[in-house]
Order: C-alpha cells, then sequence, then structure tokens
C-alpha cells in the first residue's frame, strides 16, 4: 500500500525563505514565526500520514454507496472526520467571529495540500464546505451568517455547490433550474443539479448547498441567474434543525476516480431557499466559491503528484533491475536499483522539480490572496486573477502528467491496482476537468485576464520578471537561471503580442493558441519560482545553514528545471505563431 509522509521541510522553506511570511507585514501574520508554521503544519503532516493516508486506498475500493436516500461513506470516514473537526483543522483560516482560528490562507493552502496528498476523495468533504462558507460569509446577510457559518466553520455542516446540469456545464447561461419567489421572502427551487462532489453523506448533521437558479425577471443568459442557500434540512429559529427539504439524491455517479467522494444528481422539487446575495447577480456570488476552488484544485493537481513521486522514489530505491552502464553499483545483489539508470533519474527529476516549484507558484498565489483581502491590496487581486487560470490549468495538466510518470517508475506493477499507482493517476484526472476545464481556463487567461485593467496584470508580471532577473545581474552562480528565464519571458511576450496582432481580425488565431499561452504562461511562472528558490537556496547556504545537503539539492532541482522543462516555451510558441490554419483546417465532416 502507498505511503504518505508531508514534504514539511519545503513548506518551510517556501513559506519561510522564499516568501518570507513573518516579514511580510500583513494583518494576521504577526505569529507566522519559523517555529509556529513548523507546529502547525508538524501537527498537520501527522494526521495527513496516520489517519488520512491510510484510509485512501481502502476508500477507493469501497466507495460510497446510497441506501434509502442517504449515502454512506467508506468505512473510517466518519472517524477521521470527528479526528479533524476536533483537531480544528476545517476551521483554520475562518473568521474567529464564527469560530475560526484567523490564520493565513497561505498557511491553510499548505496544510491542504498535506491533506489532499494523503487522500484527496475525503479532502473534498471539508474542502468544498471552505468554500461555501467563503461565499456566505462575503455575500450573506448578517442573519444568514449568524444562522449558517458557525456549523459550516466547524464542519458540523458541510456545504456543496450546485452549478451543472444535464445539459449544460461551462455555458451556464442554458441553465433551466427556477427559483419562484414566496411571500414569506423565500424560493422554491426546481431542477436537477449533476456532479455535486459531496452532495449527500453521513459525516454531517446537515448539508447546506449553494444552489444556482433562474428567478423569474432575470432575463436570458448568465444575467438572469442568482444564487441560494438550500439546506438539506430547514433550520429553525433557534438553530435546531427542522423538517427535510424537498432535496434528494437522484444516483451517485460511477467515476474513474475519487470514488470515496459522492458524486451526485440532486433533484430539487421545490425546496425551500434563500437568496444570498443580490437578485440576478448570481454569477457573482458563486465565483468567490470558483476562483477559491480553482486555486484548491490547481493544488490539487501537484498534491496528488507529490504522492505519486514519493512512492516512485522509493520503489526506485528498492526495486533491483538491470546494472548501471558506468558499473556495478550493487556488486553484492543481482542487479542494481532502479534509480542509477538516466532515464529513471529523468522520469524523477521531472517530478521532483515540477511538484516543488508548483509548490512554490501556489502558495505565492495564496499569499496574493492574503494580500489583496487582509491590506485590500488591488495589484494583488489583479494578480492573482491573472494566474488563476494558469494555477488551475497548467497545474493540473502536469500534475497528472507527473502521476502517470510517477506509474512509469514501476512498469507493470504501476498497472496493478494493489500497489496503489493506478488510483494517484485515476484522482488526478479530474482536476484537469472539474471547476472549469483546461480549455475553458487557457479561454479565460487569454480571452480575458490578458486584458483585464487595460493590460495592467500582465505587464506588471513582466517588469516582476525583469527586477527579478536584474536583481542577480551580479551573482554568476544565478545565471543559469537568469539567462532562461528572460529567453521565456521574451517568448511569453512573443505570444502575447502575436494575439494583440492577429486577434482581433481572426479571433481563431488568439484562441487556438490559448491552451499553449496557458502552458507557456505556466512554464515561465514556474521559471520565476525557481530563480526565487535558487536565491534563496544561495543566500542559506552563504549565512552557513547547516543542511547544505538540502539547499544544494534545490538549487541542482532548479537548474534541471531551467534547463530540461523551460525549453518547452519555444515549442509553444512555435505552436501559437503558426495561428489558426492548422487548426480550422479541416471542414466538420472530415473529422
Amino acid at each position: 500500500m502507498p505511503q504518505f509522509n508531508a514534504n514539511t521541510k519545503d513548506m518551510q522553506f517556501v513559506l519561510h525563505d522564499v516568501l518570507k511570511i513573518s516579514e511580510s507585514g500583513l494583518p494576521g501574520y504577526e505569529e507566522m514565526e519559523r517555529d509556529f508554521t513548523e507546529a502547525v503544519l508538524d501537527a498537520a503532516g501527522k494526521v495527513s500520514s496516520e489517519v488520512l493516508a491510510p484510509l485512501n486506498a481502502s476508500g477507493d475500493a469501497e466507495g460510497c454507496v446510497l441506501e434509502n436516500g442517504v449515502v454512506r461513506t467508506p468505512k473510517g470516514f466518519d472517524a477521521a472526520f470527528e479526528a479533524m473537526k476536533e483537531g480544528g483543522w476545517t476551521a483554520l483560516d475562518c473568521d474567529p467571529e464564527y469560530g475560526g482560528q484567523g490564520m493565513p490562507y497561505v498557511l491553510n493552502c499548505a496544510v491542504g495540500e498535506m491533506f489532499v496528498s494523503a487522500n484527496m476523495a475525503f479532502n473534498m468533504y471539508q474542502g468544498l464546505t471552505h468554500g461555501a462558507y467563503s461565499a456566505i460569509h462575503a455575500h450573506g446577510t448578517d442573519e444568514q451568517k449568524a444562522k449558517y457559518l458557525p456549523k459550516m466553520v466547524s464542519c458540523e455542516w458541510t456545504g456543496t455547490m450546485n452549478l451543472t446540469e444535464p445539459h449544460c456545464g461551462t455555458d451556464l447561461g442554458m441553465m433551466r433550474t427556477k427559483a419562484e419567489p414566496q411571500d414569506d421572502g423565500s424560493y422554491k427551487i426546481t431542477g436537477q443539479k449533476i456532479f455535486i462532489s459531496a452532495g449527500e453523506h453521513d459525516l454531517a448533521d446537515n448539508i447546506i448547498h449553494l444552489v444556482l437558479a433562474k428567478a423569474p425577471g432575470g432575463g436570458e443568459g448568465t444575467k438572469g441567474i442568482s444564487l441560494f442557500i438550500v439546506p438539506k434540512f430547514l433550520v429553525n429559529e433557534d438553530g435546531s434543525l427542522g423538517d427535510r427539504n424537498a432535496v434528494s439524491v437522484g444516483k451517485i455517479e460511477e467515476k474513474m476516480g475519487i470514488h470515496a467522494n459522492s458524486t451526485c444528481v440532486m433533484n430539487y422539487d421545490g425546496a425551500t431557499g434563500w437568496l444570498l446575495g443580490d437578485l440576478h447577480k448570481g454569477m457573482r456570488a458563486m465565483f468567490t466559491m470558483m476562483n477559491e476552488a480553482r486555486l484548491g484544485v490547481g493544488l490539487q493537481g501537484y498534491a496528488v503528484a507529490e504522492a505519486a513521486y514519493q512512492n516512485a522514489v522509493a520503489y526506485a530505491k528498492d526495486r533491483l533491475q538491470g546494472r548501471a552502464v558506468t558499473g556495478a553499483e550493487n556488486p553484492n545483489g543481482p542487479a542494481d536499483p532502479l534509480i542509477v539508470h538516466p532515464d529513471i533519474r529523468r522520469n524523477l527529476m521531472d517530478q521532483k522539480s515540477f511538484v516543488e516549484g508548483a509548490r512554490a507558484f501556489t502558495l505565492w498565489g495564496a499569499h496574493l490572496i492574503d494580500r489583496s483581502h487582509k491590506a485590500n491590496d488591488a495589484d494583488a487581486e489583479g494578480l492573482i486573477s491573472l494566474m488563476t487560470p494558469v494555477i488551475k490549468g497548467f497545474l493540473t495538466d502536469k500534475g497528472f502528467d507527473s502521476a502517470v510518470q510517477a506509474q512509469q517508475v514501476y512498469g507493470g506493477h504501476g498497472y496493478i491496482e494493489e500497489w496503489g499507482m493506478s488510483q494517484f493517476v485515476r484522482d488526478a484526472r479530474i482536476a484537469m476537468i472539474y471547476e472549469g476545464a483546461n480549455g475553458v481556463q487557457a479561454l479565460d487567461l487569454v480571452g480575458r485576464k490578458l486584458a483585464q485593467d487595460g493590460g495592467k496584470h500582465v505587464m506588471a508580471f513582466f517588469e516582476m520578471i525583469k527586477a527579478e532577473c536584474k536583481a542577480h545581474d551580479a551573482d554568476e552562480r544565478m545565471k543559469p537561471f537568469t539567462d532562461a528565464l528572460k529567453t521565456a519571458s521574451k517568448q511569453l511576450q512573443a505570444a502575447g503580442m502575436f494575439f494583440m496582432q492577429n486577434g482581433m481580425k481572426n479571433p481563431n488565431a488568439a484562441l487556438s493558441g490559448s491552451y499553449d499561452f496557458m502552458h507557456l504562461m505556466g512554464h515561465v511562472c514556474l521559471g520565476l519560482m525557481w530563480t526565487r528558490m535558487a536565491a534563496a537556496a544561495h543566500a542559506a547556504l552563504d549565512g552557513g545553514a547547516s543542511d547544505k545537503a538540502f539547499y544544494e539539492g534545490k538549487i541542482a532541482t532548479g537548474r534541471y528545471y531551467m534547463a530540461r522543462q523551460l525549453p518547452a516555451c519555444a515549442m509553444h510558441l512555435a505552436r501559437i505563431e503558426s495561428g489558426a490554419d492548422p487548426v480550422m483546417a479541416l471542414a466538420d465532416d472530415q473529422f
């Protein structure tokens, strides 16, 4: 069975050596010293390895079962969920006014990475609740917040988001679910939603569904959509649970992966709901959840890859196969371990350099969210808005690729269920699809985010790269990083210029290259992260750091990324500059 041990040392490196969170001066960061974050991360790591990881394979094999309208989660999930609640892990960065601990979002993301690596399907129950909490916290009335948030913070009640319908996913303007206003100010919600993660289960006393629906007078398309709070059980004035609402489970979907999370068809048959936020402004309220969820899904992409990588490394060190071409490394054994072979090394270095770069990128993104919320930093808000589709799209694409590479290390055993690598691949695959499929993320990036605020934020990103490279001009050790980053940044700018010159007269020329642009930008972002990490590692070594092997390994891994991964930017630019013709050449009937 696969094992998992949280890489808290690398998290500490990113938080303190790279992001320097304890020096940021942000409100709420006052306690974020090394000793404090180390204690939190170590405790979360222990929960991950001892409570959650042992349930990952068994939960995958057992799955969820629908019995008489109630979903039963796999054996051991209820006790593990109680442990999470009792440990306060569900409330880490939530508002203290509603029972939260008020810690920074960046620390919550670091903890969340460990929980996902240990058991992605399990973590979704509380992760989705956090998204619903955030939407109510941002858009709810004082009465709604007082009624729902304390129990959602503690996860006594969980939450969901209900967008997709059988006939429409991304195109929410086609939505058919209706909301009929009632004399008491409530609404009757009627319709069907599909693919609802954690839509029904036995881990909480109540489930608070946030449901998109069309109320009268809203007009066509997404402008007519409103968001509603629709609890599984109605809540009485005194906070106790009342009657069961008219919401039921049609079925549990049979999925490729994340078997231990109940993905439900939800039927709303005149269910009682209450408007959340402004009438006909539901998309704005829902995107409070969606943006948080998209960063969280990007995190899932590399967190599952981290778990797969750990096991691939262990297998490569243990499995004896063949001899090193330069001479026996294990002369007393029948063969050498896999890890001596250059192609296995390449495979593992691809994984390691991606996961560590992705971790830094995501935690930087979470830090930007903290800056935007805690310091009302509009520039940070604009930058994370630009980065969100890249974090979601690029990290989940590459995270899946990385999990497949980890499986490859095992050879035939990787294809056998008992080794557990198949589960990592199957679980990672959904991250490329849900919370906005990656093709949609690419379209959002190119079609909306690049031009946002007159292109201010992408230009600020280029200036950030320029300043980072300039800061290391005098350090010859940094040239492998800064030279590669400068080249990649110029290629990204050239791609943007191609869109500007061709996109208006032929929109397909831009949209045909959007996916490549997302990956090109993703590589540049990880290149920036590796440049910052290399500089931090050199600084630590110059300062006499005791763990030389860690920092030297960090620099070597970064050099690998810059030499072996960043050159993919040239390929993506070439594809973009080929324009729309190769993509659009065939008539429909030629496919």
